[in-house]
């Protein structure tokens, strides 16, 4: 799993798009779209950007919802704790030298 979250981040679009989501969850496909063009420039399709929210959500950085006829997506940072924590080591406790 962490090699799909790895794969996930290493595209600078797909880190726009978690930037967006931090920045607002619950964004639908146009909304994303929209924010890209506008903030970053990046006239991509809607296809493409569809495409690389699939590569977030089957690394389970993205979760969708449907509520009618709309998608929304939504920011998960599980995975993103999951990396961080497997490194991270409590340090000595306080007043060790």
């Amino acid at each position: 799993m962490a090699e799909d979250v790895f794969k996930a981040l290493a595209d600078p679009t797909r880190r726009r798009i978690l930037d967006e989501l931090v920045e607002r969850d619950g964004r639908t496909l146009f909304e994303i779209c929209a924010r890209l063009a506008a903030e970053h420039g990046l006239g991509l399709s809607r296809q493409a950007i569809s495409q690389h929210l699939a590569v977030l959500e089957s690394a389970g950085l993205v979760v969708s919802r449907r509520q009618g006829r709309y998608k929304f997506h939504d920011l998960n940072t599980e995975p993103l704790e999951h990396i961080v924590t497997r490194w991270l080591r409590p340090g000595p406790p306080e007043g060790t030298p």
